[in-house]
């Protein structure tokens, strides 16, 4: 199975207005820029997405917000995202707040085959609402589902034509669990190699749960928030 596809239009040619969509990344880091603004381009609209982060007003999933194309946002991080805060206040948009471990924990479940699982994250707060309570030891738990997705898209810093992944350093939180929670897996990568190229005590997501794989381009790898020190000599 050929799964090496040009590039990013190529890619995400499946993806239909409606699709739920993972996009992996931690912050700013580590995001699928190249299918993001392929997305973009495309104009498809009422999209579910679940992210660590909504991107920045101009950068990631921001220019998704920008133009409208997200109809709900799952997500653990979104303080950055004028935009998003202006469409979550007016209703325009519907936004599901997640604790960060248990959003991460809920996509490794899908990824696992586990249904549900019980955290005491959230519990007294509104993130309980709803939802099943038990208690384990004298301490109450609550019943958190998996969460799965029509398609998982993420950017690994190398991968084989096999699609055989390696991500780097915090890129891994979200993204190789992801890679594995998604009906289908598309993987834009730094560096695309030949099989055998990877040691394959490197590979963190192994190529059989990756569907289409390409070379991806013009990365800008954006800071989220500069921090500067000044040192007086």
């Amino acid at each position: 199975m050929n799964k090496v596809v040009s590039n990013a239009q190529e890619a995400i040619q499946p993806i239909e207005s409606g699709s739920t969509i993972m996009l992996g990344g931690f912050g700013l880091n580590g995001i699928p820029e190249n299918c993001i603004a392929a997305l973009v381009q495309k104009g498809i609209n009422q999209l579910t997405c679940i992210s660590n982060n909504a991107g920045v007003d101009d950068f990631g999933l921001g220019l998704l917000l920008q133009k409208k194309q997200i109809k709900k946002m799952i997500s653990s991080y979104v303080g950055e995202n004028a935009e998003f805060e202006r469409q979550l206040l007016n209703g325009e948009l519907e936004v599901d707040l997640i604790p960060q471990g248990t959003l991460a924990t809920r996509i490794q479940m899908a990824a696992m085959g586990i249904p549900a699982f019980y955290t005491p994250a959230g519990f007294g707060t509104e993130v309980a609402f709803g939802k099943e309570v038990r208690y384990f030891n004298n301490k109450p738990y609550l019943m958190e589902l998996a969460l799965h997705a029509d398609f998982a898209i993420v950017k690994a810093w190398k991968g084989d034509t096999m699609g055989n992944l390696v991500f780097r350093k915090t890129t891994r939180n979200f993204s190789t669990s992801m890679a594995k929670a998604g009906n289908i897996t598309i993987a834009e990568v730094e560096h695309l190699v030949q099989p055998g190229e990877i040691d394959p005590d490197d590979v963190h997501v192994a190529g059989i749960y990756v569907h289409k794989i390409f070379q991806g381009v013009n990365y800008e790898k954006r800071i989220e928030k500069r921090t500067v020190k000044i040192v007086n000599k």
